[in-house]
């Protein structure tokens, strides 16, 4: 006799995914970014990400980025419970938690460089799940959750966007093509952690 629980085929998001709705994201009370423009430009050409990598930025009470890292994504899939965990573990290599702390003082931001369109996705509510569990696990403040796409970035829940960089802008400075798959992303050299 064996015990456990029967595997969800029903195929039911509650149930069995860890996901935010964008009115959920709306109204939890992200921070805004003071300059989003600059955020996106700055975090673009430390990391050149690729379409399917994710950079994630901690950023101190000033604005000030304290520490960064890209990585790609290897899953592709849409329970945060993934992605929080892939968050979690690149937090830790880069910052000290500040679990001690009695209020977050660092805010964590996380830049999401994908294929499609930029309206909000399954995807993006797993990200922004993960996001959020994983500042909350870190110590740290949930921040902005940016999308890149071929069309530009976007603050999701914030409205505010532009047209460069883009998703195809690693291309284009590296010269690279994009027939080499998502698995590869950006070069090696660049799926970095950047401390400063």
């Amino acid at each position: 006799m064996s015990f456990g629980f029967a595997p969800d085929s029903s195929g039911s998001v509650s149930g069995q995914l860890r996901a935010i709705e964008p009115a959920e994201w709306n109204s939890a009370g992200i921070p805004l970014l003071r300059d989003p423009r600059e955020v996106v430009k700055d975090l673009h050409a430390r990391h050149l990400p690729s379409p399917s990598t994710a950079v994630v930025a901690v950023y101190d009470a000033t604005g000030r980025l304290v520490a960064s890292a890209s990585f790609a994504e290897r899953f592709g899939g849409t329970d945060g419970w993934e992605h929080r965990n892939m968050l979690l573990a690149h937090l830790r290599r880069v910052v000290p938690h500040d679990l001690r702390r009695p209020h977050p003082v660092r805010t964590a931001v996380l830049l999401v460089c994908r294929e499609g369109e930029s309206s909000w996705t399954e995807a993006d509510g797993a990200w922004m799940w993960g996001l959020r569990d994983a500042c909350s696990l870190h110590g740290l403040r949930c921040g902005a959750y940016i999308t890149l796409t071929p069309g530009g970035w976007q603050v999701l829940g914030e409205g505010r966007s532009g047209r460069n960089p883009n998703s195809d802008t690693w291309a284009e400075l590296t010269g690279r093509s994009l027939e080499i798959g998502p698995a590869e992303g950006a070069p090696q050299a660049v799926r970095r952690a950047v401390a400063r």
